[in-house]
């Protein structure tokens, strides 16, 4: 009977045993599993905290000047906006300078006409612009890279030492208070050639292959094969040159003399007067030719920096 109730015993141990080795053997791994991350250093921590201030410091500034003529337009007449110390914070804030400039003013005409040209500026340089650069990127041919290279170098040249021989051409073509006559002179540019260049290099050539044993020509491959795949080079292109034709002043005013074709930026040039100016009317009207830009960029913004990098590591 001893030797029996010793064999129980003796049973009854045995698993007890194997619990406690199969804790002991899971015991390093939840040990692990609870081990937190190993806290940033100090330098890290110091040179995180300057990159944002630097960051935040520049935003600042170039944020700055908008929000100061945000104020100004906001500001009634009764204060000075030349007062010293400055007065950010408008005391009374109102939109009568709004409702003043859209009263007085045909901003409605000159809205419509910058509309147009950007419009029109915009899918000429797509369209041109992608056409130049598709054969210096996927054609060969002998004088390739002299051609690139000469349409580059057109970069140094300012307009302003164009701007005669393109003026007398649109007045010998009759294209003076015209759309075309403010279109033309910015239809291509050799930034958007170059920028078209690098996103077409990007893509593999065995797609035109597969493309021309399907049958497709040269302008089929062009647009139903890279043109897709290259849209976010389009729409960064497209934010350039909307912003670009969009605040174009020089030309413009050389161009036009009849004020119903004005785009915004000689609209609001015109409301300076003579002898006196009033800022706040400017200054509502500044407002009113900037928020077309910004809303394109809001909208357009998660293709941009795609777009802008794309081609960037091939050349």
């Amino acid at each position: 009977m001893n030797q029996n109730s010793e064999a129980l015993k003796q049973d009854d141990r045995t698993p007890v045993t194997v619990q406690e080795n199969e804790r002991k053997r899971t015991q390093p791994t939840n040990i692990k599993q609870r081990r937190r991350k190993p806290r940033p250093s100090g330098k890290k921590v110091l040179k995180t905290t300057l990159s944002y201030a630097t960051l935040s410091i520049v935003s600042l500034i170039m944020v700055g000047p908008f929000l100061w003529l945000l104020a100004t337009s906001l500001k009634s007449g009764s204060e000075n906006i030349f007062a010293y110390p400055p007065q950010f914070i408008p005391e009374n804030p109102t939109l009568a300078n709004f409702g003043a400039v859209l009263e007085y003013f045909p901003f409605f005409t000159y809205l419509f006409n910058s509309t147009v040209v950007a419009i029109l500026t915009v899918g000429a340089n797509l369209l041109f612009c992608s056409l130049a650069a598709y054969p210096l990127a996927r054609m060969q041919f002998r004088g390739k890279s002299l051609v690139f290279i000469l349409i580059i170098s057109t970069m140094m040249i300012p307009f302003q030492l164009l701007m005669i021989p393109i003026y007398i051409l649109a007045l010998n073509l009759g294209l003076q208070n015209t759309y075309l006559g403010l279109v033309l002179p910015h239809a291509t540019t050799a930034f958007g050639i170059f920028l078209m260049r690098q996103a077409f290099l990007t893509i593999p050539y065995e797609l035109d292959e597969s493309a021309r044993m399907d049958g497709a020509n040269a302008f089929q491959i062009w647009w139903k094969i890279l043109m897709p795949l290259v849209r976010p080079s389009l729409v960064t292109l497209a934010i350039f040159t909307f912003m670009m034709a969009w605040g174009d002043f020089l030309w413009p005013l050389i161009i036009l003399n009849d004020q119903s074709m004005y785009t915004l930026p000689l609209g609001v040039q015109s409301l300076q007067g003579n002898f006196s100016s009033n800022w706040r009317y400017i200054a509502a009207g500044s407002i009113i030719s900037v928020l077309p830009i910004i809303i394109v960029f809001a909208i357009l913004q998660r293709y941009f920096i795609e777009g802008a990098m794309k081609g960037a590591v091939k050349g």
